[in-house]
C-alpha cells in the first residue's frame, strides 16, 4: 500500500529526539495506518528496525516466559529469528498487536532502565485491555492515540503541499473569506472528504480510481470487521447488547433530538444493563461520546450528566455508509448532505474536535428553547459550537451570547448590527464609523438609557461624535485610564476589526440573496403553549412539517421589569 503523510511521523521524529523518552505505545482502531506509519519510521531512521507482531507470530510470547531482562528478551528472539541484528542506540524494536501479549507491557519499565534500546509497541483499541496494560507498564511507558486520516492529511494524500493548506489556513486565522474560486476548490475537496472518510485504505483506493465505486463497499467491510471484532475482544460484557448500540447509533442521529436513549433501541432495555457498554466503544476508538452539560460553567468536566449523551461515529465515511440504501443514493447521486437532520455535517464536526484532543459535552436546557451541539473551551472561557446545515440564523447561539446569566460565555459574532452599518457604508461610501449601538427602548423608570455597542479605538473619529467619551455620557461602559488607554471593559474595536465585520455581513448577507434567488431555504416554524406561526402559512395544509420539527419558544417578558429587550 502506498504511503501517504500522516501527522504521526512528525511526532515520531521528536520522540526519537527527546532526551527523555520512554517506550511508546500506539493505540487506536483498527486499519487507522498504526502499523504502516511505525515500520516507515523505523526502517528510515534506524540503522536496525525489529518487528514483532504477537497475532501473525504467535510463539514469540513465550520471549517474556523466563524474565524480563533486556539481554535476555533479544536473546530468546534471535532463537526464534537468527538473522535478525542490533546495536544500541541504533535499533528500534517494534511490538505489535500488544494486546495478545500483556507481559510485554511489563517489559518496557526494563527496556526503559536499560536504556540501550527504542522500544514501541502498538495495539488494536478493540481488544486492547488498559488496566491490564496500564496496571504493567505505569510509569515506564508514554502513550499516542493515532485516529483516521484528518482533513488535511487527506489533502496530503491528495497531493497538496503545507504551503497550499497553509495558504487556505491564512484566511480563516485572519476572519477573511476565501476568493470564490479557492472556496469552491477546498468545498469540493471537503464534501469528498465526508464521504470517502479517513481509512486509509479507502482514501488509497478513491484516489487510485478517482471515483466512489468501490468506497462504500470497502466501508461497509470495515464495519464489518468491526461487528466481527466485537464479538471477538468484549470479554465479560454482553457483546449482543454492544452491537445493539452500535448499530443504533445512525438511526439515533437522524432524529431532531440526537441524544442517545439506551431505553428505546430495545424492549424493557434499561440503563442499568448497558453500564460500561458506551464507554466500552469509545475505548474501542470506533465512536466519540459527547455529554450533556448540566449548566454553562467552567470547568466542563464538573458540568456534565454522564448518563445524557450523543454518540458519533470515529470516522464520518464509515457513518453515511452505515447509512439507508436511499439515503446513500440522495447523498452520492444528488450531493444532498443535509440528510438525516444535519447528522453528517455533526459528525464530522466531532471527529475535527476529537481529533484536536477536545472532550465533546452539549447543552439543552429543560425547555428546549436552548440547544448548542458542542462546548469547547479556550484558557477562560466557554467556546460554543453550532453546526448548522444550511444558512438558517442562530438563535440558541444568539441566546447564549446575549445572556449575562451565561458568564463563562465571553465572546460570539452577531451579526445583526453590523447588517446596518453595511446598509449605511454602500449608501455612503467610505463614511468612519465612531461605532454602532442599540438603546433600551423599555425600561423601568426609564433609567440608564445609555447605547450599548462597540466603538472606534480611534478617539479622533470617536470624539467627533462623543466628546465625553473618556467618561462617556452617551456610551454604557465607555471610559479611558490616565494613560489614555481604553479600560479592559470598554467594547473598543479598531480599524482593521471592523472592515473585517463589514467583510463577514456583506459575505453573509450576499449568500443569504443567493440562497433566496436559488430557492434555497428552510422552513422552520415556532411555536409555544399558545401560539403556532403555521396559521398564518396559506400553504399549511399542505405542508410536510410534523409537531417534531417546530422550534418552542419561551416567551420571555422580562423586559418589562426593567432588561433590555431587541
Amino acid at each position: 500500500m502506498e504511503r501517504f503523510k500522516r501527522k504521526i511521523d512528525s511526532y515520531l521524529l521528536e520522540w526519537k529526539e527527546s532526551k527523555y523518552k520512554m517506550p511508546l505505545i500506539v493505540s487506536g482502531a483498527r486499519q487507522i495506518g498504526k502499523t504502516n506509519a511505525i515500520r516507515n519510521f523505523g526502517t528510515q531512521n534506524y540503522k536496525y528496525f525489529i518487528e514483532i507482531n504477537f497475532i501473525e507470530e504467535n510463539f514469540y510470547k513465550d520471549i517474556f516466559d523466563e524474565g524480563y531482562k533486556v539481554d535476555n528478551i533479544l536473546k530468546r528472539i534471535l532463537y526464534h529469528s537468527p538473522l535478525l541484528n542490533y546495536e544500541p542506540g541504533e535499533t528500534l524494536i517494534f511490538f505489535d498487536e500488544i494486546q495478545k501479549c500483556p507481559n510485554c507491557a511489563t517489559s518496557l519499565k526494563f527496556f526503559r532502565e536499560d536504556g540501550r534500546f527504542d522500544v514501541i509497541c502498538s495495539g488494536s483499541l478493540m481488544g486492547l485491555n488498559y488496566k491490564e496494560i496500564e496496571s504493567n507498564s505505569v510509569g515506564n511507558k508514554t502513550d499516542y492515540i493515532m485516529r483516521s486520516m484528518d482533513f488535511e492529511e487527506f489533502l496530503w494524500a491528495k497531493g497538496y503541499t503545507d504551503k497550499q493548506i497553509d495558504d487556505m489556513y491564512s484566511y480563516m486565522l485572519e476572519l477573511k473569506p476565501l476568493p470564490e474560486s479557492l472556496y469552491n476548490i477546498f468545498l469540493n475537496l471537503f464534501k469528498e472528504y465526508m464521504v470517502v472518510g479517513g481509512m486509509p485504505l479507502v482514501v488509497k483506493n478513491f484516489i487510485e480510481e478517482g471515483t466512489y465505486k468501490n468506497v462504500l463497499t470497502l466501508q461497509r467491510q470495515i464495519l464489518l470487521d468491526y461487528e466481527e471484532d466485537i464479538t471477538k475482544y468484549a470479554g465479560g460484557l454482553d457483546k449482543a447488547k454492544i452491537l445493539n448500540v452500535y448499530r443504533k447509533i445512525p438511526a439515533f442521529l437522524g432524529k431532531e433530538n440526537k441524544r442517545f436513549q439506551i431505553t428505546k433501541i430495545a424492549k424493557n432495555a434499561k440503563n442499568r444493563d448497558y453500564i460500561g457498554v458506551v464507554e466500552w466503544l469509545k475505548n474501542a476508538g470506533i465512536i466519540n461520546i459527547c455529554y450533556q452539560l448540566t449548566n454553562l460553567s467552567l470547568p466542563l468536566k464538573g458540568n456534565y450528566d454522564p448518563s445524557q449523551y450523543k454518540l458519533y461515529f470515529g470516522d464520518s465515511g464509515l457513518l453515511i455508509a452505515s447509512l439507508d440504501d436511499e439515503s446513500q443514493t440522495d447523498l452520492r447521486e444528488n450531493n444532498n448532505f443535509n440528510t438525516c437532520k444535519g447528522a453528517i455535517y455533526e459528525n464530522i464536526v466531532a471527529d475535527m474536535l476529537a481529533s484536536s484532543n477536545y472532550e465533546l459535552f452539549y447543552y439543552r436546557n429543560t425547555k428546549s428553547t436552548i440547544e448548542m451541539d458542542f462546548f469547547i473551551r479556550d484558557n477562560n472561557s466557554l467556546v460554543p459550537v453550532e453546526v448548522k446545515a444550511n444558512d438558517n440564523s442562530t438563535p440558541s447561539l444568539i441566546k447564549l451570547i446575549d445572556k449575562s446569566t451565561y458568564k463563562d460565555i465571553k465572546y460570539g459574532i452577531k451579526l445583526q448590527l453590523p447588517v446596518y452599518l453595511y446598509l449605511v457604508n454602500e449608501e455612503l461610501k467610505d463614511v468612519s464609523f465612531a461605532g454602532f449601538y442599540l438603546q433600551k427602548l423599555i425600561n423601568k423608570d426609564n433609567k440608564d438609557l445609555k447605547l450599548e455597542g462597540y466603538s472606534n479605538s480611534n478617539v479622533h473619529i470617536l470624539s467627533m461624535f462623543d466628546k465625553s467619551y473618556e467618561n462617556s455620557n452617551l456610551v454604557k461602559g465607555l471610559k479611558v485610564k490616565q494613560d489614555g488607554s481604553f479600560y479592559k471593559s470598554s467594547k473598543v474595536l479598531n480599524d482593521n476589526e471592523i472592515n473585517k465585520i463589514i467583510e463577514l455581513t456583506n459575505e453573509s448577507i450576499n449568500n443569504s440573496i443567493k440562497n433566496i434567488e436559488d430557492a434555497k431555504f428552510s422552513i422552520n416554524p415556532k411555536k409555544s403553549d399558545d401560539f403556532n406561526s403555521c396559521v398564518y402559512c396559506p400553504f399549511n395544509d399542505l405542508c410536510f412539517k410534523t409537531n417534531n420539527d417546530y422550534i418552542e419558544i419561551e416567551k420571555d417578558l422580562s423586559f418589562l421589569e426593567g432588561e433590555s429587550y431587541e
